[in-house]
């Protein structure tokens, strides 16, 4: 269960390049993504209409894939233009082309209707290009379905217990977050105040006393995508709402997209807008994110083997889960429409 029609992050553009194919499952699907002779990218179906043969084991010719089986080649678009032996290349030759376009040093796949696919909908993260920030890539495969993932990305509860030594507080576990309900997901913001700072901040902050703590983001339900402003600032100076001149400051991406019902893609982005030119500060932050970021995978891959080893215990929600419990609803809606209009079209 999954919403087709939404822009999905596909990679890191660094990930893609005119010398080899990327494959990748999306939505079930599975896909090959590479960089044109030109710098666009493409994606196509990884399997050829011959004989179905992936085509993740062919070759790139210029900007064309040449299947390697029986020799039939692809253009960007995922028409055949070769059919080696052959004269004619019948038109209804051809393999799906997914639209894929490349933004602030992410990819985006479309894997709905292609009529509907516009790229000036994709969300706007200038952080990962802009020269006051500057940020470190990461991905991790999931051994589960991306509903987990996303839970876990609007449950500050966990924080404490999953994080005690990383990125948790007990303020964290004890506040109730104040959420408003948009017409792109949710805004949520926490706040904590008087609070000692958690070992990410110490680290990098250089915190000693107690701070003023924010986790503010909005999250897409379409794409699964979580786009945070974190940080932390002396007792006293306004918080997230002051100046910000002694704060710790992170801006925050993740994306959850779906790769078949129970595996999942995870791509993260942390930026920072200080210490840019400090030796070895990028990997130190980006390894501090990765072990918090470990962390979650290890429960939430435990969580679903449990869930796929059967059972008909249903989850009991508390309090804390008001805003997963509504996106998934939000999901379930989004998804029920899809279907409809499927169904009348057929």
């Amino acid at each position: 269960m999954w919403i087709r029609n939404a822009w999905y992050i596909a990679g890191w553009a660094s990930e893609v390049s005119s010398d080899h194919l990327l494959a990748r499952t999306f939505l079930g699907e599975p896909v090959i993504m590479y960089r044109a002779e030109n710098g666009s990218v493409a994606a196509l179906e990884d399997r050829c209409c011959h004989r179905h043969a992936p085509l993740s084991k062919g070759r790139l010719e210029g900007d064309a894939v040449r299947c390697m089986y029986h020799g039939l080649k692809f253009d960007p678009s995922g028409q055949c233009i070769e059919i080696p032996g052959e004269t004619n290349v019948p038109a209804n030759y051809r393999v799906r082309g997914y639209p894929l376009t490349e933004k602030q040093n992410l990819l985006w796949i479309w894997m709905g209707d292609t009529d509907l696919a516009d790229p000036s909908d994709i969300v706007d993260w200038p952080y990962l290009d802009d020269e006051a920030w500057r940020f470190t890539e990461g991905y991790l495969h999931y051994q589960a379905s991306y509903l987990l993932g996303i839970d876990n990305f609007l449950d500050f509860s966990h924080l404490p217990y999953v994080h005690e030594h990383t990125i948790g507080t007990d303020a964290f576990a004890q506040n109730r977050p104040a959420t408003e309900r948009t017409d792109y997901g949710m805004h949520i913001r926490n706040i904590a105040t008087n609070d000692p700072p958690s070992a990410h901040f110490k680290k990098f902050g250089g915190f000693r006393g107690l701070v003023d703590r924010w986790n503010i983001y909005n999250f897409h339900t379409r794409g699964n995508l979580l786009l945070m402003d974190s940080g932390a600032a002396p007792v006293g100076e306004g918080g997230h709402e002051g100046e910000r001149k002694n704060a710790c400051e992170f801006r925050h991406l993740s994306a959850m997209t779906p790769e078949t019902e129970t595996t999942s893609h995870y791509h993260f982005g942390h930026a920072r807008n200080f210490g840019l030119d400090v030796d070895g500060l990028d990997q130190g932050v980006h390894d501090t994110i990765v072990n918090a970021f470990e962390e979650d995978r290890d429960i939430i891959d435990a969580q679903q083997r449990i869930i796929s080893g059967g059972g008909t215990a249903p989850m009991l929600p508390i309090a804390a889960d008001a805003a997963l419990l509504h996106i998934r609803r939000e999901i379930d809606n989004i998804v029920a429409k899809e279907q409809q209009l499927r169904t009348a079209a057929e």
